[in-house]
């Protein structure tokens, strides 16, 4: 997929760019507005979290469908329907009266959002097949999907607090047009190998179906009867079976959802793993830590939205201005490992932040931290997650990043804001006050998040390779990264 001219492929990729970040940071626009959405419709406090969940369940688990499609049909096309359908689902979240019509219409629009993401890094990848052109975009598109979270805080609660929660999905709908407009106009109609080779519709069903499962027996079960209660563990059973299932259906089927071969690439099966953990871990925390700012410390809406603004600029000073410098010179591999380094880090740091904690003094340095940490490390992620990707698998490896990176966060946030609440639950029995309670709880959470972030730099340093030498053991035929070309050949 190619535009006319050089300028007319960085416009584009700015357009999807847009599209994307629209997308990403409706995963955290609403966590500032929980407490204005939980007074007008009346949510209980285990209900509200599927205000985010019932949104990332639905994108996590159709991202390898649609990347599939895009292959088989069209990127351009799946990436339009997506807005399409996206923007019809925010105008119905905007106009909910119902606790069922906010979080029913909150998972269309997580369908939509799958649709439209899954495969705009494929579309990347394809426009910009020069390494160090495709490291540069790579890290524009980084910047988006590891900001968006920040972002979405912030502008969040700039809506919320200016006008009312509402407004925080009707701003999606002139964004939503916008660019779609603009992807007609800019980017090249394509056509893929066509539906008739099959999309693995069954394997789809069994993937969603593990997915919502999980997710729902660690919110509901576990957080009400307890983790090793016999409802908690025939649930946990299910979904693990319908996880073979999907696994053993990709393994027969004509045209799989997820070709197995995929992973024979070292680089690429450990890019994805240390992806889920990353945002295991920071996807809680920015959910964690504005619950800290609100509950905690009395921000309102737009304080806490603000107070994520120093993460957002460190994250888009890295993501733009350095982190393809540092990948052409040092490699991927070598760029991650001090990015993940600083993150732990900034989750280890929150531990300290007390009841009465300054913003100077317990919360700027965790937003540095953490920006400078996704900063580097998602550019250098996203380059090693694509490494694998043929042309003609491109939608699929673009939509198995975005699956890692949604289903780490939706996973990540349920287990986090489980085991943080029965903390709470448990000092508060245990004669320590509400707010010193939540704070209690909250840390658990950042101690968590820390060690998830060690274990993804212990796959970094044992699993993954350095580029020349995967790009060698490809050439030989062995499980190296199965690919038409890396983004970098250094390091």
């Amino acid at each position: 997929m190619t535009t006319g001219t050089d300028r007319s492929r960085w416009i584009a990729l700015y357009v999807l760019c847009v599209g994307m970040l629209m997308i990403v940071l409706d995963g955290t626009v609403v966590n500032v507005a929980l407490p204005s959405i939980q007074g007008d419709l009346g949510f209980s406090q285990s209900s509200l979290a599927w205000v985010v969940n019932a949104y990332l369940i639905a994108f996590g688990g159709l991202l390898l469908l649609s990347g599939r499609l895009g292959d088989l049909i069209s990127r351009r096309g799946v990436f339009l329907a997506g807005l399409a359908v996206f923007s019809a689902a925010s105008f119905l979240c905007g106009v909910a009266q119902t606790q069922e019509m906010l979080i029913a219409a909150r998972f269309v629009q997580g369908v939509g959002g799958a649709m439209a993401s899954a495969v705009i890094l494929g579309m990347i990848v394809t426009m910009f097949p020069e390494p160090r052109e495709q490291a540069k975009a790579i890290g524009v598109f980084g910047f988006v999907a590891s900001a968006g979270a920040s972002i979405g805080l912030l502008v969040g609660g700039v809506l919320t607090q200016s006008i009312n929660w509402h407004w925080i999905f009707f701003v999606n709908i002139p964004i939503g047009i916008a660019t779609a407009v603009l992807a007609v106009r800019l980017i090249e109609n394509d056509r893929g190998a066509g539906i008739g080779r099959g999309a693995d519709f069954l394997g789809a069903g069994l993937i969603t179906a593990a997915l919502m499962l999980s997710v729902y027996t660690i919110v509901v079960p576990a957080a009400d009867t307890g983790w090793g209660s016999g409802r908690t563990l025939a649930f946990g059973a299910v979904s693990l079976v319908l996880l073979v299932a999907f696994v053993l259906r990709e393994r027969v089927a004509r045209e799989p959802l997820i070709p197995l071969r995929i992973f024979r690439s070292r680089n690429v099966s450990g890019a994805n793993a240390i992806q889920a953990l990353f945002v295991a871990g920071m996807f809680g925390m920015f959910f964690m830590g504005a619950l800290y700012l609100q509950r905690v410390l009395g921000y309102d809406a737009l304080e806490t939205g603000l107070a994520f603004l120093p993460s957002t600029l460190v994250m888009g000073t890295l993501s733009l201005r350095y982190a393809e410098r540092l990948v052409m010179r040092f490699g991927a591999r070598t760029t991650l490992l001090p990015g993940l380094g600083l993150a732990a880090a900034g989750l280890l740091l929150f531990t300290q932040a007390p009841v009465g904690g300054d913003y100077t003094t317990h919360v700027l340095p965790v937003m540095v931290l953490l920006g400078a940490g996704a900063g580097i490390s998602f550019p250098a992620l996203m380059t090693l997650s694509m490494s694998g990707a043929t042309p003609s698998d491109a939608g699929l490896a673009s939509g198995l990043v975005n699956t890692t990176l949604q289903v780490g966060g939706a996973l990540g946030l349920a287990v986090l804001a489980t085991l943080s609440s029965t903390r709470s639950d448990d000092l508060r029995a245990a004669g320590d006050s509400a707010v010193a309670a939540l704070n209690g709880g909250y840390h658990l959470a950042y101690v968590i998040g820390a060690a998830l972030l060690l274990g993804a730099i212990a796959i970094a340093a044992i699993v993954l390779q350095p580029e020349r030498k995967a790009a060698e053991a490809a050439q030989a035929g062995t499980p190296g990264p199965v690919r038409a070309r890396p983004a970098c050949e250094t390091a």
